[in-house]
C-alpha cells in the first residue's frame, strides 16, 4: 500500500482543518448581517411613530386634577408644545402651566418601540423628582393609547402604579386622563387633559 507524500498529507490536513474554520466564518458573518438588519429595522421610524403625528404641535390645554375623590377637582390651564425630535423617533413634550395656582413646568417624551411593539413614554415636572415612566399599546383604530404608569408616591414613600389613556379624537383635539388608587384602595380618575391645537 502506497502512502501519501507527506506535502500532499499536509495539504490535506490544512484543507480539513480550513472547512470547519470556513463554514464558522460563512455562519458568523450571516449572523452579523441579520443583526445588521435587525438593529436596521430597529431603529428606523414606521407606521408605529407616525400614529403620533396628530400629537405634535402647540395646544391650548384645559387641566382638571382630582386630590381626592370626593372633592372638587382644581381646575388650571397650560400650553404644550409638542415637536419631533431625533429624527422623527419621539415626540417631545413641554409644558408650561400652573398647578394650585404656582407656576407649573414639564418635559415629556412619547415613542414606539419597533422591537417590543408597545408605546412608551417617560414625563418629569417640577411636582416631582422623579421620572414617570409608562408602557403601553394602541387600539385597532389606531386612535386610543392604553398605559401603565409608574413613578413614586411622597405620600407612601413607595412606587405606584396609574393607568393612563391617551384619545385622539381627531388632528387637532386629544385627551390624556390618568386613573389612580384612592385611599380606599379603589381607582378613581385622578386628571384630564383636553388639549386644543392652536390656531
Amino acid at each position: 500500500m502506497k502512502t501519501l507524500p507527506r506535502f500532499a498529507l499536509a495539504s490535506i490536513l490544512a484543507l480539513a482543518a480550513a472547512l470547519p474554520a470556513a463554514a464558522q466564518d460563512k455562519k458568523k458573518a450571516a449572523d452579523e448581517k441579520a443583526a445588521m438588519e435587525a438593529w436596521q429595522k430597529a431603529m428606523t421610524p414606521g407606521d408605529g411613530q407616525k400614529k403620533l403625528e396628530p400629537l405634535v404641535g402647540t395646544f391650548d390645554a384645559k387641566v382638571r386634577m382630582w386630590m381626592d375623590p370626593s372633592r372638587p377637582p382644581d381646575d388650571s390651564a397650560g400650553t404644550s408644545v409638542n415637536s419631533w425630535v431625533l429624527g422623527d423617533r419621539y415626540v417631545q413634550t413641554k409644558y408650561e402651566g400652573t398647578f394650585l395656582g404656582e407656576a407649573f413646568n414639564g418635559v415629556g417624551y412619547t415613542g414606539y418601540d419597533n422591537v417590543t411593539k408597545k408605546y412608551q413614554g417617560a414625563w418629569m415636572d417640577t411636582g416631582s423628582t422623579a421620572i414617570m415612566t409608562s408602557v403601553g399599546t394602541i387600539d385597532a383604530a389606531g386612535k386610543v393609547i392604553t398605559m401603565k404608569a409608574t413613578t413614586s408616591d411622597p405620600a407612601t414613600g413607595k412606587v405606584t402604579t396609574t393607568d393612563q389613556k391617551i384619545t385622539i379624537v381627531d388632528n387637532d383635539h386629544h385627551t390624556i386622563e390618568m386613573w389612580g388608587k384612592a385611599p380606599d384602595g379603589k381607582n378613581f380618575k385622578m386628571m384630564e387633559i383636553q388639549y386644543t391645537r392652536k390656531k
